[in-house]
């Protein structure tokens, strides 16, 4: 392993921000209410944290950043995309609104460097996407990414609400010499990091700019029972379609790109990270 590999890791120092109360609030034990006043999360340490914000301000938006030369459509649906030899990594974190409000269903689709700083334009390694929780919380295993000429160590992630935009961005580690040389370096999608034994836990929260409530997919859908699909198309909700499937939706073709099962809010002009105009 290089110097720079060698490097301890420690966790980004900044103040109680709005995504740590967000965090503390949907992984606290349940407490009972005193005199009708909420209980405080409390930090690792034990002190209690500020109530938690009705709203996450625009400042709070993660920033979007440049997709790079090696994002390929068609990534493998799991939560573990560890491909190879390397330090062990465990990214955990949610997706939310502009309320601090949970997204369900999001998509999140990462890619990396494996441990010799090379991408696998031609399979999936260290490839695969996954949908955030009810919670909208994500989890996902992996290594830590190697260094290759002209960049720091980062991974690459697009997420999208179910019938939104996309954002695409990168994620960054904290203390790496190169995060002072790298041009497309922000501080502001630093991830949260902790040596962990021989391993490193990682945290990281998009917000995302949505308003209140976006429409989040049922745990146990109800399937319509009108045989018409939607707009006179072949798409429908609630279907496995595989990488490669092709559907109409109001009076065009689209192709799969990413193995899934359709959800309502998902059509094909809403989703452009899973189908492709063809």
């Amino acid at each position: 392993m290089s110097d720079e590999e060698s490097r301890t890791e420690e966790p980004r120092p900044t103040g109680v921000s709005r995504k740590t109360l967000l965090r503390a609030a949907m992984i606290a034990p349940a407490v009972p209410l005193l005199a009708g006043v909420p209980a405080l999360a409390r930090t690792p340490s034990g002190q209690p944290l500020a109530a938690t914000p009705e709203s996450c301000d625009d400042d709070d938006l993660t920033p979007p950043q440049i997709e790079g030369p090696y994002f390929k459509p068609g990534s493998p649906l799991r939560t573990s995309i560890a491909d190879g030899p390397g330090t062990a990594l465990t990214l955990t974190g949610y997706v939310v609104g502009l309320a601090c409000q949970p997204i369900a269903g999001a998509l999140l689709d990462f890619w990396q460097a494996d441990n010799g700083g090379n991408y696998d334009n031609v399979g999936n390694r260290f490839r695969g996407h996954q949908l955030t929780d009810t919670q909208g919380k994500f989890t996902l295993t992996s290594i830590v990414p190697g260094l290759y000429p002209g960049r720091t160590r980062h991974i690459h992630v697009k997420v999208q609400a179910p019938g939104r935009p996309i954002l695409t961005t990168q994620l960054y580690f904290p203390n790496e010499p190169r995060n002072s040389t790298d041009t497309l370096y922000d501080p502001a999608l630093l991830m949260n990091v902790q040596i962990v034994g021989s391993g490193r836990q990682a945290t990281f929260d998009f917000v995302l700019n949505i308003q209140g409530t976006p429409p989040s997919p049922s745990p146990t859908p109800t399937k319509t029972t009108s045989p018409t699909p939607p707009t006179g198309g072949t798409w429908a909700p609630y279907v496995a379609y595989a990488l490669g499937a092709q559907v109409t939706y109001g009076g065009l073709s689209y192709a799969c790109q990413i193995a899934h099962t359709s959800l309502p809010g998902w059509e094909p002009p809403n989703t452009p990270a899973l189908w492709r105009r063809v």
